[in-house]
């Protein structure tokens, strides 16, 4: 059993502000403009997601819980027993929770977040809650390389978790790479269980983004708000919207925000001109098809063994195996 009297330690591999500035400025230096969304989650961020996930709009969180909660113990059995369950973009890890409950005697629990305060509150809550797993949080940009902390237990095997489907973040190839990444982390029988949104009526998919009470678009100027705060600009909050479409071509919500007039903005002693009207690209949803997503997956050597949707066909959850 482990001692819960002190915080539970964190692995760091956190962007550093050198890191965050470069990425800054090379996306806003580019036509079209972009930010990287795994910027969003500073702590402000992270609490306006949590708050994003409980919206009425937002169907993504209630359906994939609702998927975990009925068939976890079938996920379980598919993971198998004595495992170090590796979590990917933690964040709450309130579905985590329903597989933990499931799971034939866990060995280990990594939880991997970019927000490092967010991610060290999680995992002091589920030290408490599931004393029996190593909590072995890592704070890391889960798209660059970092290393697994080592278990004081013995593991049969590893297996992947990536809910929320923050998978629909990255283009395709983008996704591609990524998966090729994961895999070599899926041990034999552990395989990687991820979520994926669904293809579905396009004006589902855009109030998911566009929020009555304006969550998302707050959540969405916090970057602002963060580059302001941490690299010295000076963004006016005032003069950029929220803008969320479904782009029916490439099968994704492109989030941006949209300058209100010309302006000039600095960034660490740089000017960067906006016209009127112009966009800052900050996020790509992707939704797919199982079929889609599964071809995807197949191409670097994972096998689609089960799928887990509700009712409506709006959210999967999915299970894969390394090829043989």
């Amino acid at each position: 059993m482990q001692d819960t009297s002190t915080e539970t330690n964190v692995l760091d591999f956190e962007p550093t502000r050198q890191d965050f500035l470069a990425d800054v400025v090379a996306g806003i230096s580019q036509r079209p403009r972009k930010l990287p969304c795994k910027y969003f989650y500073d702590k402000r961020g992270s609490q306006l997601f949590d708050k994003i996930c409980e919206l009425d709009e937002y169907y993504l969180t209630r359906v994939e819980l609702s998927i975990m909660r009925r068939f976890a113990p079938e996920m379980a059995e598919q993971i198998g027993p004595r495992v170090m369950l590796v979590e990917y973009g933690s964040g709450s890890s309130v579905k985590t929770r329903a597989l933990l409950d499931q799971l034939l005697d866990p060995v280990a629990y990594v939880p991997v977040d970019i927000s490092r305060e967010h991610l060290q509150r999680t995992a002091d809550q589920l030290n408490m809650a599931y004393p029996h797993v190593e909590v072995l949080p890592v704070c890391a940009d889960f798209t660059d390389a970092f290393d697994l902390p080592v278990s004081c237990g013995t593991p049969t095997h590893s297996a992947v978790y990536f809910p929320g489907s923050t998978i629909g973040n990255f283009p395709p190839d983008d996704a591609e790479e990524l998966l090729a990444r994961i895999a070599p982390l899926c041990g034999t029988g552990g395989g990687l269980l991820i979520g994926i949104d669904l293809k579905k009526d396009v004006s589902i998919l855009e109030a998911a983004y566009n929020d009555r009470q304006g969550v998302t678009a707050d959540f969405n100027l916090n970057l602002l708000r963060r580059i302001n705060r941490e690299l010295g600009a000076n963004f006016d909050l005032e003069q950029f919207d929220h803008s969320a479409c479904f782009n029916e071509q490439f099968g994704r919500v492109e989030i941006y925000l949209i300058s209100q007039r010309d302006q000039a903005v600095i960034v660490c002693d740089e000017e960067f001109n906006f016209a009127k009207g112009e966009a800052i690209c900050t996020e790509y949803s992707h939704k797919y098809t199982v079929d889609e997503f599964a071809a995807t997956a197949a191409e670097v050597g994972l096998t689609l063994r089960r799928c887990w949707t509700d009712e409506e066909r709006a959210f999967a959850v999915l299970h894969f195996a390394v090829a043989d």
